[in-house]
């Protein structure tokens, strides 16, 4: 039941954003999925991930065989595309695959193994949707929001010293090298979350069914519910809104060199393309769910997520499409709603409720004091500074603790009972 409430929920959610794209001339992301069916996919990596994830559902043999179709898929488009000079890339072969195993579920699959290769070719649908959902999200922001906050966070931002500006100073330091490392690091997010998930998920096949929790359903959330803030609390970020990105809507060509002067700010226009995606984080909050769920892996999956954590924020910050405040606000919002979700899958108790609520008014104090306290924070950087990076570091030691408390607990070993035939 609560797998096909998803499922409709999920569906009402899509065909509304479809509306809300043509609405204002554009395709929805029902129309891009469905024409990746044929057309060159946006990205192929996703698409192999997508059926990575599905293919946790199935045996070993038909794991090859699904993998062997996808490749012989590819080849074919590959070939046509090259001989109709067309646009190359991969990862219809993988669509194809998720679609046939969805068809294989209903026509030639019965009772659990129909619900289970069901349950992965949503999920595996689901990691695909979620891409073409925001980007739907990002353009309906870009045309219903036309002022941003940027000056607003930018201020306040002066609490943590303008981390922005120093950071894209730095990677301008490390020249294309470090540059080329670091935008294939945020570019590829998904497809590290699906080696993560792949981890967490790979004894389904022999358990025959889903742990409780796991990666993909934060990283899933996390993506639903950001744009709704990105509505509510809209920032472009300091390439635009102070770079050269911005062209003549920024405030000046300040960024990376000259951090902005402390002055009191205002709402700004801004035009109706650049999507307003900064206010959380949601790179970072998805870098930080990795970085949570790796720590049960082995030591080189736990270094991975340490690496990822890391360069997504040098990439965040040093490309200059987040603030600092965006930072910390993201990294909040990633474990407020991983506890969230671990909390539901035990049955809410005491200690989750807590933390769920803590993690949120820490989150919603972040939102207010950037927007009402900007000025404050920058006049008195020795006080807010501190305060917001205590903010959040008592947010992940409180789920941390309670982390601990749901861990299940040893069970002594019983003592051996005398033998006296034995002796």
């Amino acid at each position: 039941m609560l797998w096909t409430a998803a499922g409709v929920v999920t569906l009402a959610f899509l065909i509304a954003l479809e509306f809300a794209a043509r609405h204002y001339g554009l395709p929805g992301p029902i129309t891009n999925q469905a024409r990746e069916v044929l057309f060159a996919p946006k990205s192929g990596p996703l698409l192999y991930a997508s059926m990575a994830l599905m293919l946790v559902v199935l045996p070993w043999r038909q794991r090859f065989i699904a993998i062997g179709a996808a490749v012989g898929i590819d080849i074919v488009f590959f070939l046509v595309r090259w001989a109709v000079d067309a646009k190359m890339m991969f990862g219809n072969g993988a669509l194809w695959v998720i679609i046939a195993c969805a068809v294989i579920a209903v026509t030639r699959r019965t009772g659990p193994e129909r619900v289970l290769l069901l349950k992965g070719v949503g999920l595996g649908l689901l990691l695909v949707a979620g891409r073409k959902t925001g980007d739907a999200w990002l353009l309906i922001t870009s045309k219903t929001r036309p002022q941003v906050l940027d000056q607003y966070v930018a201020t306040a931002d002066h609490a943590l010293g303008n981390p922005s500006w120093v950071a894209g100073r730095i990677v301008e330091a490390t020249g294309a090298v470090g540059a080329h490392v670091l935008d294939y690091v945020y570019i590829q997010l998904a497809v590290a979350a699906v080696v993560v998930a792949l981890y967490q998920l790979r004894n389904v096949a022999s358990e025959g069914r889903f742990p409780g929790h796991h990666l993909v359903r934060t990283f899933l959330v996390i993506g639903l519910l950001g744009p709704g803030i990105y509505m509510i609390y809209p920032v472009v970020g300091p390439i635009f809104a102070y770079g050269a990105d911005g062209g003549h809507w920024a405030v000046a060509n300040l960024w990376p060199d000259t951090p902005p002067s402390v002055v009191t700010p205002q709402h700004m226009p801004f035009n109706e393309v650049t999507p307003r995606n900064c206010m959380p984080s949601l790179h970072t909050a998805w870098a930080t769910t990795i970085f949570i769920h790796s720590r049960r892996g082995p030591r080189l999956l736990r270094y991975a997520g340490v690496f990822w954590l890391i360069a997504t924020l040098g990439a965040t910050l040093g490309f200059g499409y987040h603030y600092g405040a965006d930072i910390v606000a993201g990294v909040v919002f990633a474990y407020t709603i991983d506890a969230a979700l671990r909390a539901y899958d035990r049955g809410w108790d005491r200690a989750g409720i807590q933390l769920v609520v803590y993690g949120t008014v820490v989150f919603t104090a972040f939102l207010v004091s950037y927007r009402y306290l900007p000025m404050e924070m920058a006049r008195y950087p020795w006080l807010f500074g501190p305060l917001l990076i205590l903010g959040m570091a008592s947010v992940v030691y409180g789920y941390m603790r309670t982390a601990r408390l749901w861990e299940p607990k040893a069970v002594p070993a019983k003592p051996l009972e005398p033998q006296p035939e034995l002796v």
